[in-house]
């Protein structure tokens, strides 16, 4: 591997843009609103691992995967959002999360997954580990998974700013605007899919 700070340059940003670490963080407060500290670091972790996961898995076979099942970035796009619209419209009626059931499973979806490692982020790893290499691309990934495990841990730091009540407020709107990135998704994709079929 020939390293030059030209090519992690080219790998880096593109990818911090694409899981925009800082732009989840409202998403997290909201989700993980009523949780411990202790269980809100352990929710950080989970998230980061599963969108390492599945990011490596990408890297490693993402063209194969998605051949053999035959789906494309635009499938991965509708179907998150899906789960992400469900996600948000239950929480913005249902106010009392189950103990257990939802606080335990929001990390792998929908924050590892669609939020972290969603579309963008997927498909940035396949566009970059062409030009840049496997290598530089797995060094711009790791870096940057350091930088949401960073911003997870410390996120709590936001919710004490807030208060009890300021962050129970901020969560419904912030389900609103989930409901909104849904949406953005669903349409996105089923729009790109028409577009390739009938183009």
């Amino acid at each position: 591997m020939n390293f030059s700070w030209e090519s992690l340059y080219l790998t880096f940003i593109p990818l911090f843009v694409a899981f925009d670490a800082l732009g989840i963080i409202p998403i997290f407060i909201s989700l993980t609103n009523g949780m411990t500290l202790r269980e809100k670091r352990k929710l950080g972790t989970q998230s980061t691992l599963t969108a390492l996961a599945i990011c490596v898995i990408v890297l490693l076979a993402g063209k194969l995967v998605f051949n053999v099942l035959g789906i494309t970035v635009d499938d991965l796009r509708i179907g998150g959002g899906i789960i992400l619209l469900v996600l948000a419209i239950y929480d913005l009626l249902f106010s009392s999360k189950e103990e257990g059931v939802v606080g335990m499973t929001v990390g792998v979806v929908p924050i590892g997954i669609p939020l972290i490692a969603g579309p963008t982020a997927i498909t940035s790893l396949l566009v970059l580990s062409d030009s840049q290499g496997l290598a530089m691309t797995s060094i711009g990934l790791f870096l940057n998974m350091i930088i949401v495990f960073a911003v997870f841990y410390y996120s709590d730091y936001m919710s004490r700013l807030m208060g009890k009540s300021g962050s129970a407020a901020f969560a419904k709107v912030m389900n609103l605007f989930l409901a909104a990135i849904a949406i953005h998704m669903i349409t996105t994709g089923i729009i790109n899919i028409v577009k390739q079929h009938f183009s």
